[in-house]
């Protein structure tokens, strides 16, 4: 084999695991790839300079896009980035809420990954464990915002809208009926001779080269690194809550399973410990140059009026400064750096996504692996184009 000529192939974008929005360009011998280049740009949606373009509150929308899976993470690790600029702190019932809502987005995007990757390893039974379940918890979103996917869930000093009566209640019985899911589909992929023969070893990465990627999030911790942005700087209420960060030892396919699978559950095990306490009161600051006036206000009080048309006409203002903010997203550590001239829209805006650095290993992954396995490292990868592209 060493005088064969690697003939090159296109993997994508066309390729249903590539979904027309990445593109891989290996040399082969045989079915093994020995090189590859990626090519990414296909869904480039211009994030930062539209959101230049837009009032600090109108930018919400366009984190939406970012990972898309998990929209209300997004939403959040930007409010809290804007709120750390201003100095602001929200209300705590908005804290519970938020830190809430985080690990709801982070279960259903965890579902997601788990059982898209699945089904592109021909597996596709699990799917509709996991979707059924993540279906039933955007039932939960769309019951507060009326939006199940983009969300545009909060806003600068809190929340869209309170939850409703009863909400607790019904997390409760979506929780309780995810965990037993996602027991089904641990019984049937974990001690699987296929799952387990396509996924370990397939596309490991050790814990020295992940930190050299910039990796974070499931794919660093599968590869044995405890970083967590919620337990290396709580923010909400997580420095207050009992969790385990999932940590993996290969850093395979199988260990970016597996730390997926427990980090539900321990997201479960938060979401338990979130309901106990609840405390009641308003979910926005008390403060009109942020926080629209109630409607009721606004049609028999002069100076509510005014507020409403103020902030819908001109927006939040800022205070000149700069800051980094960044949370614990679905795919890892979510950072929006912020730079702001005292306008109403952001001088600058640049997002760290953590898709990019994980997508930047993965011709070293695939290197050695064959054209079957390219598919189950993209997969566990959890690579989604609307973060990486932005």
């Amino acid at each position: 084999m060493e005088n064969v000529k690697p003939y090159r192939i296109n993997i994508g974008p066309s390729h249903n695991a590539t979904h027309h929005l990445m593109r891989v360009e290996a040399d082969i011998v045989g079915e093994t790839i020995e090189y590859c280049e990626c090519e990414i740009g296909y869904v480039h949606r211009c994030f930062e300079k539209m959101a230049e373009q837009m009032g600090w509150n109108q930018v919400i929308t366009l984190t939406d896009r970012l990972n898309y899976c998990s929209a209300p993470l997004n939403n959040i690790g930007y409010c809290l980035a804007v709120e750390k600029l201003i100095g602001l702190e929200v209300p705590p019932r908005a804290v519970y809420l938020r830190t809430l809502f985080s690990e709801l987005a982070r279960i259903f995007d965890h579902l997601l990954c788990v059982g898209a990757s699945l089904v592109d390893l021909g597996a596709l039974t699990n799917f509709w464990y996991t979707f059924r379940e993540r279906e039933q918890i955007y039932d939960l979103f769309e019951e507060v915002c009326g939006s199940r996917l983009t969300t545009t869930l909060t806003r600068v000093g809190g929340l869209f809208r309170d939850v409703k009566p009863g909400y607790e209640k019904r997390v409760r019985e979506k929780t309780k009926r995810l965990a037993e899911a996602v027991d089904d589909v641990d019984n049937l992929i974990t001690k699987n001779r296929i799952a387990i023969d396509r996924m370990r070893g397939v596309g490991p990465i050790s814990a020295d080269d992940a930190k050299s990627y910039g990796f974070t999030g499931p794919c660093l911790r599968a590869a044995g690194v405890p970083y967590d942005v919620r337990k290396a700087a709580p923010y909400l209420l997580y420095g207050q809550l009992d969790f385990k960060v999932p940590l993996g030892k290969h850093g395979d396919c199988f260990d970016r399973y597996l730390v997926r699978m427990e980090e539900i559950r321990q997201s479960i095990h938060i979401v338990e410990q979130l309901l106990e306490g609840i405390p009641p009161g308003p979910v926005n600051v008390d403060n009109r140059y942020l926080t629209l006036p109630l409607k009721s206000e606004v049609h028999g009080n002069i100076e509510a009026l005014m507020n409403h048309f103020k902030l819908v006409m001109e927006g939040v203002r800022v205070p000149v400064g700069e800051v980094y903010g960044y949370t614990e997203a679905g795919n890892g550590e979510l950072g929006f750096y912020l730079v702001s001239d005292g306008g109403k829209q952001p001088y600058r805006i640049k997002v760290r996504p953590p898709c990019f650095a994980v997508w930047q290993a993965f011709p070293q992954m695939v290197k050695g692996h064959m054209i079957a396995d390219v598919v189950a490292i993209m997969a566990g990868m959890n690579i989604i184009a609307g973060e990486l592209d932005r």
